[in-house]
C-alpha cells in the first residue's frame, strides 16, 4: 500500500508512505509521526497516528496562496473526513466530479485506488482525517437503510463514492470528541485503547446524523456563521478569560442578537451553556489525568473562588471534584 504527493509545477516528489496491506501490524503497536511543513508548502505541522486498522492524521497550516498538489494511491480506504477550518477540493476520475469541502463539514468517503489533484486554499487550513480499512469499517455499518446499503456497495464493487452525496456539519459533541483526539497525550496501548474509543463514538455521530438525515444546515449568511464559530474557537481557547456576551460578540463583529441566536442554532445551546460545558470537561480530564489539586484546576478554568467551582462541577456531574477518584464517570 503506498501513498504519493507530488508537486506537479516543479515534478518534486513531496511524500511516499509505504502502509502494511491491512492499515499496520497486528502486534497492538502504535505509531505516530510529525511532519513541520514549511514554504512554499505552507506553515504548520502534520500529525499521523496509526494502529491495526486505523490511520488518524490532522495538521493546521496557514497558506499564503492556493496550495495545489497531485496524490496517488493504490489501496482502498474508508475515510471520516472533517474540515474543521478553510476549503478544499479533489479532482479525480473516481468520483467523476469535484468533491470539495468548506469549513466545518464532515462525510464518510470510500476511495478505491485514487489518482487526481488536491486544492487548498488558505489563509488557515485545519483538517482532520480518519481513514479505515474498508473490512474494518462494514463491520459497523448498519444494513436498514437507503445511503448505507448504497455505500456498502460501492465498497464491495471497488466504486469510489460519498455516504452522502450533501456534507453534513460537524456537531459541538464531534467537536469534543476531535480534540480529544488531537489532544490525547496517553502513551502504548491506553493511547490505543483511548484512540478506538474516540473513533466509534465519532463514527456512531456521523452515522447517527446520516441516518436522520441531519444535514444541520443554517439559516445563518455565511459571514455571520463564521463568527460564531470565531466565538466558540475564542471560547474553547480562553476557558479562564471573563466576557460578557456583548464583548464576545464585539470581539467578532457582530451584536448579542446575532451571537445568541446564531449560536444556538448551530450547536443546539447557548454561549454560556457551552463556556460551562467545555470548562467542567477540561475539569473532569485534569482530575482524572494529572496530579493538579482542586484550587490549581479552578483557578486555570477561570473560577476564582474553588468553592463555586465544586458546587458547578457537582451540579453538572452529581459527585464534588474530591471525589472523582472513587467514582468513575
Amino acid at each position: 500500500m503506498t501513498l504519493r504527493l507530488y508537486d506537479e509545477s516543479i515534478g518534486k516528489m513531496l511524500m511516499e508512505r509505504n502502509y502494511p496491506d491491512t492499515y499496520y501490524a497486528k502486534d497492538g503497536d502504535i505509531q505516530e509521526c510529525i511532519i513541520q511543513l514549511k514554504p512554499p508548502y505552507g506553515n504548520g505541522f502534520y500529525h499521523e497516528i496509526c494502529f491495526e486498522n486505523v490511520h488518524i492524521s490532522f495538521g493546521n497550516i496557514a497558506l499564503d496562496n492556493k496550495l495545489q498538489l497531485y496524490f496517488e494511491s493504490d489501496f482502498d480506504t474508508v475515510e471520516m473526513h472533517f474540515a474543521l477550518k478553510g476549503k478544499s477540493a479533489a479532482n479525480s476520475d473516481n468520483f467523476g466530479k469535484t468533491v470539495q469541502f468548506d469549513s466545518y463539514q464532515h462525510n464518510i468517503i470510500y476511495a478505491h485506488q485514487m489518482q487526481g489533484k488536491m486544492d487548498f486554499y488558505g489563509p488557515d487550513l485545519h483538517i482532520l482525517e480518519i481513514n479505515l480499512a474498508p473490512s474494518f469499517f462494514k463491520k459497523f455499518l448498519p444494513d436498514y437503510s437507503g445511503l448505507f446499503e448504497t455505500f456498502r456497495n460501492a465498497i464491495e464493487k471497488q466504486q469510489s463514492s460519498l455516504i452522502n452525496p450533501h456534507h453534513s456539519r460537524i456537531s459541538l459533541e464531534m467537536y469534543q470528541i476531535l480534540n480529544d483526539l488531537m489532544n490525547c497525550d496517553r502513551k502504548g496501548i491506553f493511547k490505543r485503547i483511548y484512540l478506538e474509543a474516540k473513533v466509534s463514538e465519532l463514527l456512531l455521530l456521523q452515522m447517527e446524523q446520516i441516518l436522520h438525515n441531519d444535514s444541520s444546515t443554517s439559516t445563518l449568511p455565511k459571514k455571520d456563521e463564521e463568527k460564531i464559530y470565531a466565538v466558540r474557537d475564542y471560547i474553547a481557547n480562553n476557558l479562564d478569560a471573563s466576557c460578557s456576551l456583548n464583548e464576545l460578540a464585539h470581539q467578532v463583529g457582530t451584536n448579542e442578537f446575532t451571537l445568541k441566536k446564531g449560536f444556538k442554532e448551530l450547536f443546539g445551546t447557548t454561549v454560556f451553556g457551552f463556556w460551562n460545558d467545555t470548562k467542567m470537561e477540561l475539569a473532569k480530564k485534569m482530575l482524572l489525568d494529572s496530579d493538579l489539586n482542586i484550587s490549581e484546576i479552578s483557578d486555570m478554568i477561570g473560577y476564582k473562588n474553588p468553592r463555586h467551582f465544586s458546587a458547578a462541577f457537582k451540579k453538572k456531574y452529581n459527585v464534588l471534584p474530591s471525589k472523582v477518584g472513587s467514582k468513575s464517570f
